[in-house]
This record gives structure tokens, sequence and C-alpha cells, in this order.
């Protein structure tokens, strides 16, 4: 990071490689669009790009670093989005089956994504930081901004609301 601070366009395409596929799966996570997930990964990376001086080494790891600017990318264009997409359960998927006929592995995938979404915005988060990103809590704290015990009070939350909303798939 210290030479893409002085712009050194060869560390930048290292980072860039080494970073970009998690920071797209978190933003798919997030945002649950494909376009919307890499539209926000290339604008974390311009951002990592023109604000590479407010990186301070050894305050924070960079992948910290990283994922709060997209994580605040995916808040922002949530928040500019003027509707939500709604699945119509009478609509068939690309094999004929409507959503209430499909296989139940398929049926828990699609409620765990549909309470994902509609959990508070930072136990979302947290959960994806720590389970799908493989973040440790110290780490996915950092992003947050929080204090460690104040995110394993929002993953508590987060998977104690998810058991409730699943509890019909055990």
């Amino acid at each position: 990071m210290i030479r893409v601070q002085n712009q050194d366009r060869d560390a930048f395409a290292i980072l860039v490689g080494r970073h970009l596929e998690a920071i797209h799966a978190f933003n798919y996570r997030f945002l649950r669009n494909a376009e919307d997930a890499a539209d926000v990964a290339q604008e974390a990376f311009l951002r990592v790009w023109n604000k590479a001086g407010t990186y301070r080494a050894g305050r924070v790891k960079f992948s910290t670093w990283l994922h709060r600017i997209a994580r605040n990318l995916c808040i922002d264009l949530h928040r500019r989005r003027t509707h939500t997409e709604e699945l119509d359960s009478g609509v068939p998927d690309e094999n004929g089956l409507r959503p209430d006929q499909a296989p139940a592995g398929q049926r828990l995938a699609a409620a765990l994504a549909r309470e994902l979404a509609a959990l508070p915005e930072r136990q979302r988060t947290a959960l994806m930081l720590c389970h799908s990103q493989g973040m440790s809590n110290r780490d996915a704290a950092a992003v947050l901004g929080v204090s460690v015990d104040a995110l394993e009070s929002l993953l508590a939350r987060g998977r104690r609301t998810l058991r409730v909303a699943l509890r019909d798939y055990r």
C-alpha cells in the first residue's frame, strides 16, 4: 500500500488482483445483484487509488480498510434505490418450477437470503464479514467501527433472528 500511496500502478494492480474477488463476493452478498456488486467493487478500488494517502499502515489491515470502503458504498447504493424488487411466487424458474415447488435446499437458501436481507444492516454486515468473508471478530469490528463486544452482540442478535425466522426449515 505504501507503493500505491506513491502512485505505483503496478502495486495497485497487485492489490486489485489480491482483493477483487473477496470484495466482489462481499458486495454481492450485501446487494444481491452481480452488476451492482461489480460496480461497487470498481468504485471501492477507485477510492483506494484516490484516497491512498489517508490509509495508515499499522492502524488497520488493508483488507479491513477496503471492506469498510465497500460497505459504505453498498449502504449508499442501497439508500439510493427507490424501490425493491419483490419475488413473484407465480413466476417459474429456469427449470419450470415456481419457488414453492423448488427442492427444500433451494427454498431454504432463498429463505435465508430473504431473511438476511431483512436484518438490520449492521447485523447483516457482521454476519457476512464473519461467516461469509471469514474475518476475525476483531477485523469485522474494525470494519463496522464498533468494539468486539458490540460485534459479538450484533452476531448473536442476527443469529437469533435467523434461527427464529428459519425454524420451519429444520
